[in-house]
């Protein structure tokens, strides 16, 4: 197992070792990079969203069974207990949402869009 897992973590670092090393050509330009950089910002905008995500849904969950077991143990506070939750679950979906606008802002309000909308351009020409 461990020659399995050695033969393998050897290739991994073989291939990245040929990614590092690969040289552009003499025609590599701005847009390239900005397009790096575009394509850099949207999987960082789709991590960001995807613990985000994550995150609210686990909170969200722990609230729900919180409130369920506390309206099993004192059901005549179940109107306190069920607005609180509902004010709880509000403030944690904004969350996840303010971690939306924030992965749509680094995807569209990019100062480097612009470079990328030309480079778009150039290919369709």
């Amino acid at each position: 197992m461990s020659k399995k897992v050695g033969l393998l973590t050897t290739l991994f670092l073989l291939g990245l070792a040929t990614v590092a090393l690969a040289q552009e050509g003499a025609g590599a330009s701005e847009k390239v990079e900005g397009l790096r950089f575009f394509l850099y910002s949207a999987v960082a905008a789709g991590f960001g969203i995807a613990i985000a995500a994550f995150g609210c849904g686990i909170g969200q969950g722990i609230a729900v069974k919180s409130s369920v077991e506390g309206i099993a143990r004192n059901p005549e506070a179940s109107g306190k207990v069920t607005v609180t939750m509902l004010i709880g679950l509000a403030m944690i979906e904004s969350l996840c949402i303010y971690a939306l606008v924030v992965a749509l802002i680094l995807i569209y309000a990019n100062p480097v869009s612009t470079l990328i909308q030309g480079f778009v351009g150039l290919a369709a020409h």
